[in-house]
């Protein structure tokens, strides 16, 4: 195909959201102010590549509390974790900073007070995801897994009246009103979470990629196998009308064979992808013809976090004298 008909269309917002960035600067952070080893349970966020990077700064990353040394220092992922896992921290005196998503700890709070008022509580999620292992460990005896709508029917409550449903923030907006709905249809008196669970970051690169999916005879997507957001990602385009689509952690993983016969790329990138590696597939693209570029903004993202509190300034007393 000749390169005056070869195009790329860049999604905007893509990669990186407040929560990823937060929890990203809370280990280089703790490496800078602590010096290595620094310990992370699980994944800081599900990518290679920061894995990888932060690996070679010093970071270790652990499946398990129990295989910090006691006394060390361990950052808890953007996922979350359980209170057992905090339970297990204490009991080994580990020094740990939170990098939760603030975003996830608000599904933390609504699952620990919908049990408190005693509600059955459906949680739309993955199995072994580990924010959907957090969230669950807050209340087990109240929470009930629901993956798909294919096992609503298999679902069973105390009271019909008392039954409210909360979510993994990395969803499929679509997929997962598809399990409400029908959730509703056999429990009518199903509560909304009290303000979205799927969070915004998650929402707005999907309808990005919506946006102009149906123009793109191949969509990449930049992200780890492992990251729920990147892989839905992957499956929006191709409901939106996308000819194809794959998911990448590189632009070395492209297959040539991909590109044959392709006019327009749309590339967009999940939530935990550092922009360096969509400009590796930008260039990568445009070595092969691909050098005229459109950008594709469907929303302006603005919201920021603060860094954990352990790992903030230490506030200094002002002396009230001459006042």
């Amino acid at each position: 195909m000749s390169g005056a008909n070869k195009r790329v269309l860049l999604a905007k917002p893509r990669g990186y959201c407040a929560g990823v960035d937060r929890a990203v600067e809370a280990v280089e952070q703790a490496l800078e102010q602590h010096g290595p080893p620094v310990y992370v349970r699980k994944q800081i966020v599900h990518n290679v590549h920061v894995v990888e990077t932060l690996t070679e700064r010093g970071a270790i990353f652990v499946d398990d509390a129990d295989e910090v040394p006691h006394g060390a220092l361990v950052v808890f992922s953007a996922h979350g974790v359980s209170p057992a896992v905090r339970d297990q921290a204490r009991s080994r005196e580990l020094r740990t900073i939170d990098a939760t998503c603030p975003l996830v700890t608000k599904v933390h709070h609504e699952a620990k007070r919908f049990a408190r008022e005693d509600y059955d509580i459906l949680l739309v999620g993955h199995h072994g995801h580990e924010e959907v292992e957090g969230t669950a460990g807050e209340a087990p005896a109240h929470i009930q897994l629901v993956e798909t709508a294919a096992d609503v029917a298999g679902v069973t409550v105390r009271d019909p009246e008392r039954v409210v449903w909360l979510s993994q923030t990395t969803l499929s907006v679509d997929e997962t009103m598809e399990t409400v709905r029908a959730l509703r249809e056999r429990f009518p008196s199903l509560q909304n979470p009290p303000s979205d669970d799927i969070c915004y970051a998650t929402q707005n690169r999907q309808v990005a990629v919506k946006a102009m999916a149906a123009q793109c005879d191949l969509v990449l997507v930049v992200g780890s196998k492992n990251s729920s957001n990147s892989v839905r990602l992957v499956e929006v385009a191709l409901q939106a009308g996308a000819g194809a689509a794959h998911l990448i952690d590189y632009a070395r993983e492209i297959d040539e064979s991909w590109l044959d016969g392709v006019g327009t790329v749309g590339l967009t990138s999940g939530a935990s992808v550092p922009e360096v590696l969509v400009r590796g597939v930008l260039d990568h693209l445009a070595e092969r013809g691909w050098t005229s570029m459109e950008e594709i903004t469907t929303a302006e993202e603005t919201l920021t976090f603060s860094l954990p509190r352990e790992l903030r300034p230490a506030r200094t007393a002002q002396s009230s004298a001459g006042r």
